[in-house]
């Protein structure tokens, strides 16, 4: 059976880059974040989208994210009730996708894994840190976004030390350690023990 491993980080920590370096070492990364964004593009879900955050949250039958992420990342109450819609779904397409793999593991990489209760469809977690600093000035060079907005995804999302202390591993991705060789690190770790069973 195909170890099912959670991969998260706090915004700007460089999550993604280690998904992608992953994917490089052969291992399939479903990536819970891009999914949840293209179901927003869905009749179905934009039309529970509507009735919640009102007509004008569509422009030319998309969704505006940064209107939609100024509201929810503002309002604990309307970021649960988009999680509510979003989140089952996801789920559904995670186990679609993972009955199509043949992989010794696999990644599923999502910004809010605890928060959103899917670590519970994991048998192990990564997380991917890096100081406070360091990840603003990430996010800001990235986005393109001003230091509240990113103040304001910040508060929604579990501090670096109750994740640590949830993660089964922990990468260090601050300026003065690189990623690279604690994830090929892990990676062998993981393939040595998966192959021994």
């Amino acid at each position: 059976m195909t170890l099912r491993i959670g991969l998260t980080g706090n915004i700007g920590s460089g999550k993604s880059s280690a998904a992608k370096a992953f994917e490089v070492l052969g291992i399939p990364v479903f990536y819970a974040d891009d999914e949840s964004k293209s179901l927003l593009n869905t009749a179905e879900v934009q039309n529970e989208i509507i009735e919640i955050f009102g007509k004008e949250i569509v422009d030319n039958k998309k969704v505006d994210r940064l209107k939609l992420a100024s509201i929810v990342f503002t309002d604990k109450e309307k970021l649960s009730q988009l999680n509510q819609i979003l989140h089952p779904r996801v789920y559904e397409l995670f186990i679609e996708w993972v009955n199509e793999q043949n992989s010794l593991y696999i990644i599923l990489e999502a910004a809010i894994l605890f928060e959103s209760g899917f670590d519970k469809y994991v048998d192990k977690t990564i997380n991917v840190f890096a100081k406070k600093s360091s990840r603003i000035r990430r996010v800001s060079k990235r986005d393109n976004i001003d230091r509240e907005s990113i103040q304001d995804r910040m508060d929604n999302q579990w501090s670096d030390a109750k994740k640590k202390e949830l993660a089964d591993h922990n990468l260090d991705n601050n300026d003065n350690e690189m990623l690279l060789p604690q994830i090929l690190k892990l990676h062998k770790s993981l393939l040595n023990s998966l192959q021994k069973k």
